[in-house]
């Protein structure tokens, strides 16, 4: 059932982007804004099943195989898109993209992953399969199971690696490059998954632990904001 909603929610979403390109490309910011809040919703909806599915047997194989393919299945129906605050800085960064257009994105992500957030809490209220009984009672589920240091210095540490990669593999094939960036998603996530959640990305990790936001502001953005923002200008600054 959780395979065939996050299925579900991909088909949608490339209606969507399909329809906007058809229908909005004369007005370019209002279809930037469309085309990022639809992907970065896909990706955050995906996330946050994906987040159910962690205590699936047997563990981590089952985890860790779905968290590979649906980064590919990502990568392969959100071309264009970066889904991720910390990649909207690069192309502003090095004057690619103007301010205004930039910021819009970055609204439109958390736009997005805020309204995944309700989505995906509606569809857990209606406890349609195992996974989703008590989902909501969870309140605050804190991925960050270590030191706040330490989990500032292994989410930048990650967001280093991770946009490193990203920018290397822009001469690979296409079709190999999303193998690899999914492959280095899977091993980041193996590697840190249990001490922060290796998100590297402040939408979804809005998206993911709002309720942890609320509670504890700074130390989460602190976390999930500031660090992976702080590793993309640290590589932009390098390269």
């Amino acid at each position: 059932s959780s395979l065939l909603l996050m299925s579900g929610v991909v088909v949608a979403v490339g209606l969507c982007r399909r329809l906007a390109r058809r229908r909005l490309y004369s007005r370019p910011f209002l279809f930037a804004f469309l085309l990022e809040m639809f992907s970065t919703f896909q990706i955050c909806a995906c996330t946050n099943e994906l987040s159910l599915l962690g205590n699936v047997e047997p563990k981590p194989h089952t985890a860790l195989t779905l968290t590979y393919g649906f980064t590919v299945l990502h990568g392969l129906t959100l071309a264009g898109s970066a889904c991720n605050p910390c990649g909207t800085l690069q192309p502003m960064w090095g004057g690619g993209t103007s301010l205004s257009m930039g910021g819009l994105k970055i609204a439109a992500q958390f736009v997005a992953a805020l309204l995944a957030r309700v989505f995906m809490h509606f569809i857990w209220s209606l406890e349609m399969t195992e996974p989703h009984l008590g989902a909501l009672s969870q309140g605050c589920g804190s991925p960050m199971q270590t030191t706040e240091t330490q989990a500032f210095c292994i989410e930048l540490l990650f967001s280093v690696v991770f946009q490193l990669a990203v920018l290397r593999a822009e001469s690979v094939n296409p079709k190999y490059r999303v193998h690899l960036i999914a492959l280095l998603i899977t091993m980041l996530v193996y590697a840190g998954g249990n001490l922060t959640g290796a998100i590297f990305n402040p939408a979804l990790a809005f998206s993911l632990h709002a309720d942890c936001f609320y509670d504890k502001f700074l130390s989460y953005a602190l976390v999930y904001w500031i660090a992976p923002c702080l590793g993309k200008f640290l590589i932009l600054h390098v390269f």
